[in-house]
């Protein structure tokens, strides 16, 4: 089985019943090689992979079939989802590391104010307009800017499609989450990593999913009564280098809504101290 259609080839398992827990495995692809995120990166991106992400749930949500149904009926739109997660963990893991990049753009603005001040010609196809500057002012001012996008995002679906359960979509993203973390801490999937830039790829996209069920879920994902296992999944991260991890940890840290509700054990605020 190649490993960039599916990750590891593992069987269909499922969280319910556990030894391993029953996750349908729709084993997520690594990206794709020489995919790099470059110019034209900013607002106008953030609002392609909102849109897919909104079209995506409705797809692996709707009816007649269930979430764990739907990701092992449909893998493709599975690797899709997870394609986008991982692009927003990277994205805003290059961002939290360019701090600067805000005062950047603050100077090109005053420059090209200036310039236009001092009649100075301009080059308009490389010049950014006031409209997508300020939006892009306010975007790069998020620590993480595009998991806010797509946090927002799945939040907006769960509202605007009240007649379908909150399970529903809670479910296909628990789902993924269990999938990943199977494949992470199972020597026998593992194994069929060949790369690192796979692995990071598996744990990009087990935090992003669980960053969104944490905004969606009413209790969200660290309460007891959470179908995802964030004992396991934190364990799994913090057994990595931490120059891998330590992003995604502070991603978990500080962007999702429930760490420090009183529902979140000791134990889990332990492990991410």
């Amino acid at each position: 089985m190649q490993e960039r259609g599916r990750l590891g080839g593992a069987p269909a398992m499922g969280c319910a019943q556990l030894r391993m827990p029953r996750c349908p495995v729709p084993q997520f692809p690594q990206p794709g090689p020489g995919r790099r995120m470059g110019a034209g990166t900013g607002t106008s991106s953030a609002l392609s992979p909102e849109n897919a992400l909104r079209s995506l749930l409705e797809a692996l949500t709707s009816p007649p079939y269930a979430p764990t149904q739907h990701l092992e009926r449909e893998q493709a739109l599975a690797k899709q989802f997870a394609e986008i997660l991982h692009f927003t963990l990277s994205f805003d893991e290059l961002k939290m590391t360019n701090p600067a990049i805000q005062n950047d753009f603050s100077y090109y603005r005053r420059t090209i104010s200036r310039n236009r001040i001092n009649n100075l010609q301009l080059d308009a196809e490389s010049e950014v307009n006031n409209e997508m500057a300020n939006r892009m002012s306010l975007f790069y001012a998020e620590a993480t800017p595009m998991l806010k996008t797509l946090s927002n995002a799945t939040t907006k679906f769960v509202s605007e499609n009240k007649t379908l359960p909150i399970e529903d979509t809670t479910d296909c993203l628990s789902t993924m989450a269990c999938v990943c973390r199977v494949m992470l801490e199972t020597p026998e999937y593992r194994s069929r990593f060949t790369n690192t830039e796979t692995l990071l790829f598996c744990m990009r996209v087990m935090v992003g999913v669980i960053i969104l069920y944490d905004h969606v879920h009413p209790v969200g994902a660290f309460a007891k009564t959470s179908k995802i296992d964030m004992k396991g999944c934190i364990k799994v991260l913090k057994d990595q280098p931490s120059t891998s991890t330590e992003g995604l940890l502070n991603a978990l840290r500080y962007t999702t809504r429930h760490l420090n509700d009183d529902t979140t054990s000791k134990q889990i605020r332990a492990l991410l101290q």
